[in-house]
């Protein structure tokens, strides 16, 4: 560990960790976490040492110019911390890097002892799966965890995935073998358009977040974003009636298994949100389903490539399982998006 500063004094923090790589489809954990940093104004205070973890020929260096003086930045783990306001103030660790290349337990043990000495109370890991789920709807996002009492307190699933994983999955392992109480949040993003950025997906992500810690975060220009990101999907989707016609597959087969949750509690979960961005106590606890906003939709930056077509309906898809509630899975590589995708824990 390279600390570039000392350790602050922190209130009640929690950790939030997102990493680009196979567990960050459409870069929306990444750059959830980004986004924090950036809204809350982080400051970083210790890194990774890039040597002991990455591989510097899948993650190479960059060079770049500061004042007429070449440096080079180099691939690794950073830790920052902000402070969010209010009438209970806390600190938020954030965590943001690149899956590691090797040494993962190391790399585990290493976050973990920061988590440890900073007095971390509970570890929140971001991740986005490829899934087939339509562009068109709210994205679904999942709340996983390995401590049956965290399931039930904070009303997530008890993790029950099987199959590989990335280092999402190990940290949360790691985190529970070292008695931290741990969540993963995963996204959900349309694998006929993985290619990042996806604003809608990271949107989401964040909403989820809000909800499980009961706090309000800044959406900058993540809304709008997410609106003109779904605008240019579907221009991209009349364009081709095939593409088209599976989308529509998919909308019916979402809204027919979410329609016994269009209930009062998907209403008074918006609902605190609503009252939390004016600033108004909500009345209940914390919410506890999908993370998803009303203004998640609509979108279409402009240079988009054409996302490829998608297997006909009834296909096998990237992410089987996602409608049965399958708890997490790896995305992607961010630089070859939508070239693999396992569904996991």
């Amino acid at each position: 560990m390279i600390e570039l500063e000392g350790v602050p004094e922190l209130i009640d923090p929690v950790m939030v960790a997102a990493f680009e790589g196979w567990n960050d489809a459409g870069d929306a954990a990444s750059t959830a976490v980004a986004h924090l940093e950036r809204e809350w104004k982080g400051e970083v205070f210790a890194a990774l040492d890039a040597e002991d973890y990455y591989d510097f020929q899948v993650n190479r260096p960059t060079v770049f110019m500061d004042g007429g003086v070449r440096k080079i930045t180099w691939p690794t783990t950073r830790l920052s911390v902000v402070r969010v306001g209010g009438e209970k103030p806390r600190d938020l660790v954030l965590v943001r890097g690149i899956e590691p290349s090797m040494r993962w337990r190391s790399f585990c043990n290493e976050l973990l002892g920061f988590a440890h000495e900073l007095g971390v109370e509970l570890v929140v890991i971001l991740g986005a799966l490829l899934g087939d789920t339509p562009h068109t709807r709210p994205v679904p996002v999942s709340g996983v965890t390995s401590d049956p009492d965290l399931a039930q307190s904070m009303d997530l699933e008890e993790t029950k995935y099987e199959g590989p994983t990335g280092i999402v999955g190990v940290l949360q392992e790691a985190c529970t073998h070292a008695g931290v109480p741990a969540v993963s949040l995963w996204a959900a993003v349309p694998h006929y358009v993985s290619q990042p950025p996806n604003p809608k997906a990271t949107l989401a992500l964040l909403n989820r977040l809000e909800d499980l810690l009961d706090l309000r975060v800044p959406q900058g220009e993540l809304p709008e974003d997410a609106r003109a990101w779904q605008v240019g999907v579907d221009q991209l989707a009349a364009e081709d009636s095939e593409v088209a016609e599976y989308v529509q597959t998919l909308e019916e087969a979402r809204d027919t298994a979410e329609l016994p949750e269009a209930s009062g509690e998907a209403i008074a979960r918006e609902f605190e949100r609503y009252l939390r961005r004016r600033d108004v106590s909500p009345p209940g606890g914390h919410a506890t389903a999908d993370g998803g906003d009303a203004s998640y939709l609509r979108d279409g930056p402009g240079g988009r490539n054409r996302p490829p077509k998608p297997p006909r309906p009834g296909a096998s898809g990237p992410a089987e399982g996602l409608s049965e509630g399958s708890a997490e899975g790896p995305g992607e590589d961010s630089s070859e998006a939508g070239d693999e995708d396992t569904s996991e824990d």
